[in-house]
């Protein structure tokens, strides 16, 4: 869906937090993601379905208040017969409505169901398309927290979501179902006032909006600050459960450094953030119950005060007063249903705005430029990798010190079947090039000529391993199918992971039960299975045992037609392949050249001339 001149980012320091979007925007958003969604067919005979339950339980409620007037007058004229009749009658109406509503709940959950589907399914495919989730993590407090929008919110926003607008429907429904039958009544209440006898055309329709009127207005006065309030406590309750993942992912590190009492502290610190804002929405939520619960009370009353002065006159019966009272308070609770649900809706507000920013921001990333100075990538010829004039600068925004490095040996030219190491300075961040190579980093200038990305796999420092099966993780990310069975266990033995291979099947956090040597032996099994063409290794050797590094190299020179690109130093690696050494070289402040370029002068000649820098 396109951006509107409304999406405006919200700014909060120098962090971008959200948008400043139109409720109507943000509908038409959710819409159009349901819409296209897989599910749409069933929402829309869900809802069908709802909307004619509820026609058929506002009539039927109709015939209950109707149902009143025979009933009282039977009470009114102590007639036992007609007692007992009504009673059945009684049965009849409440049996149909008890049906009714056990369908209409079913289909609430089903429909609940079916949006939170088609919402998370959409919200992950968003998330997960073309780096927009590594790009929308860099890019400040907008991308905090995305599991908390993915689930939470969604799941919040979309339970939500079926029942207010369900709530909602029926509402409508009932008033313009009993707002005539109330119209009707109050043109047979006829006042008096001495001599004089007069009626007001609809008496009590007039009293029931101005009562629900008057509880709106208060309730939107006392409780306009639950919105914000609520958006905040989503915030800070995602805030605190990051923390808890976190120090739990990482807890062997905090107990062997002692720092329980470290992460205690911080962790307190966010329980505080969520209490206080907790604190504050129950303020706000108790001031808003003196309105909710004060006019709750007070319908009890309300409607026959309102009739009296009819029913004392003789205007009514004391079943058509019970009729009266009986349709002012549908009438009523209709008219209120927006005071009633005040609260669910700031949250419902609240949820829509976190999960809406969110998909907003997702959007914009295929739009935006990463960063500043952008390197210009094409398509290299067949068989070849070009670097020309590459320069990598370490800045991410306009603010940010420039920094960087770039090749020595000025523009590289690799050919297939190449076998390459690059080393770099002392405070080189040689993964900056490995990122660059995997089109995830874009700050610098110059040409990066590349093969086509389905030939190249690229192996990190940090090895990942995903959840699920062993055979899974291995395949990774290939479908668990990809290779065969006999493939997949040949890989095993050749990596040194052949005692697992009776646990390819089996489900677990292998990320925990395989320790870093054994994590990165699963990634070199993948690189056994794919046989790609270009191979690109960012310091997978660092930190591992000599032997393990020599048996990785012996692998890697199995690969005769492969280019492999080494980036960081493994004498196992260079002994192996004897690759061709390319060399990173920090780039040279502009000041600190200058400094050096300009030759010693007296003060009155070099003011104000311009010196220029070598070229590099």
């Amino acid at each position: 869906m396109a951006v509107e001149t409304q999406a405006k980012p919200t700014i909060q320091g120098n962090e971008q937090v959200g948008y400043d979007l139109s409720l109507l925007y943000r509908l038409r958003m959710m819409f159009s993601a349901f819409w296209n969604s897989a599910v749409r067919i069933k929402i829309i005979s869900l809802t069908v379905s709802l909307f004619v339950v509820i026609l058929f339980t506002a009539y039927v409620q109709v015939l209950l208040n109707n149902w009143n007037a025979p009933f009282y007058d039977s009470l009114a004229r102590r007639d036992t017969d007609a007692f007992f009749h009504q009673l059945g009658v009684f049965g009849i109406i409440a049996g149909t409505l008890l049906v009714l509503n056990v369908i209409q709940a079913w289909l609430n959950q089903m429909t609940a169901l079916y949006m939170r589907e088609g919402l998370a399914r959409d919200l992950v495919n968003q998330w997960l398309q073309a780096k927009r989730a590594l790009r929308l993590a860099s890019s400040g407090l907008i991308g905090v927290n995305p599991d908390q929008r993915l689930h939470e919110d969604a799941r919040n926003l979309a339970e939500s979501t079926t029942g207010l607008a369900i709530g909602l429907v029926q509402a409508t429904i009932l008033l313009l179902s009993f707002i005539g039958v109330l119209w009707e009544l109050s043109s047979g209440m006829v006042f008096h006032y001495g001599e004089m006898s007069f009626s007001i055309p609809g008496y009590m329709v007039w009293a029931a909006i101005i009562y629900a009127g008057s509880a709106s207005f208060l309730s939107q006065f006392v409780g306009r600050r639950l919105v914000r309030l609520n958006a905040d406590r989503y915030s800070k309750e995602a805030e605190l459960r990051f923390a808890l993942m976190h120090a739990n992912e990482h807890m062997p590190a905090i107990t062997i450094a002692g720092g329980e009492e470290n992460e205690r502290r911080r962790i307190n610190l966010d329980i505080s953030a969520v209490l206080a804002v907790i604190r504050q929405l129950a303020i706000a939520n108790t001031n808003l119950t003196w309105v909710s619960a004060g006019y709750g009370w007070l319908v009890l009353i309300i409607p026959i005060l309102v009739a009296a002065p009819a029913y004392f006159s003789g205007g009514l019966t004391f079943g058509q007063l019970m009729v009266a009272v009986g349709a002012f308070n549908q009438v009523n609770t209709a008219l209120r249903w927006y005071v009633a649900n005040f609260g669910p809706i700031a949250e419902w507000r609240a949820t829509l705005m976190r999960v809406t920013d969110f998909r907003q921001a997702l959007t914009e990333m295929d739009d935006k430029t990463p960063m500043p100075h952008a390197l210009v990538f094409e398509k290299a010829a067949p068989g070849t990798m070009v670097w020309t004039d590459m320069e990598i600068s370490t800045k991410i925004n306009e603010e940010a010190a420039e920094n960087g490095f770039r090749i020595r040996e000025g523009t590289v030219t690799i050919t297939a079947g190449e076998h390459i190491m690059v080393n770099g300075d002392h405070g080189v961040n040689r993964r900056l090039l490995f990122e660059v190579l995997a089109h995830q980093w874009y700050s610098g200038s110059g040409t990066i000529s590349l093969p086509p990305m389905e030939d190249m796999l690229f192996m990190p420092h940090v090895p990942y391993v995903p959840s699920g099966t062993l055979r899974e993780a291995v395949c990774f990310p290939e479908d668990r199918d990809a290779y065969d069975d006999a493939a997949v266990e040949a890989a095993m033995d050749r990596v040194g992971l052949g005692r697992l291979k009776s646990r390819l099947d089996t489900q677990a956090r292998w990320d925990r039960l395989l320790d870093n040597e054994e994590q990165k032996a699963v990634g070199f099994a993948h690189l056994l299975l794919t046989k790609p063409k270009w191979i690109i290794l960012d310091e997978v050797m660092e930190g591992l045992e000599l032997e393990i590094q020599t048996k990785f190299s012996a692998l890697l020179t199995e690969f005769t037609d492969a280019t492999v690109i080494y980036i960081g130093r493994s004498e196992a690696y260079l002994q192996a392949m004897s690759p061709r050494v390319l060399h990173l070289q920090a780039l040279v402040p502009h000041e600190e050249v200058v400094a050096e370029a300009a030759p010693p002068a007296p003060a009155e000649e070099t003011d104000g001339k311009k010196v220029n820098a070598p070229s590099r």
